[in-house]
């Protein structure tokens, strides 16, 4: 098995930080019934997030490639369950479950 892509892993470690940070400061919520994260549309909680992102960025990332890894998640997530929502509501599917 070939060793994996540091940067992959780099990438994919800062999106999971990135989920936590907003996940704490209540920015996003998960589906009960799917699994699937939603972003709960609260502007407090996403400036929460950003904040807490510049504050205390993980080892090795400057502050605003933090702040960018919380934007990017959270454009990458929808407000909507995918697998509750009909066929003819479904938005474009969020990238994370």
């Amino acid at each position: 098995m070939p060793p994996a892509n540091p940067r992959r892993q780099a990438s994919q470690n800062l999106e999971r930080w990135a989920i936590s940070i907003l996940r704490d400061a209540g920015a996003i919520s998960e589906c009960e019934e799917h699994g699937w994260m939603r972003e709960r549309g609260d502007p407090y909680a996403v400036a929460r997030a950003r904040r807490a992102a510049g504050d205390a960025p993980p080892r090795g990332v400057c502050s605003s490639d933090a702040i960018a890894a919380i934007d990017d998640v959270l454009g990458a997530i929808g407000d909507s369950c995918p697998d509750c929502s009909t066929r003819d509501e479904a938005e474009e599917s969020p990238r994370f479950k």
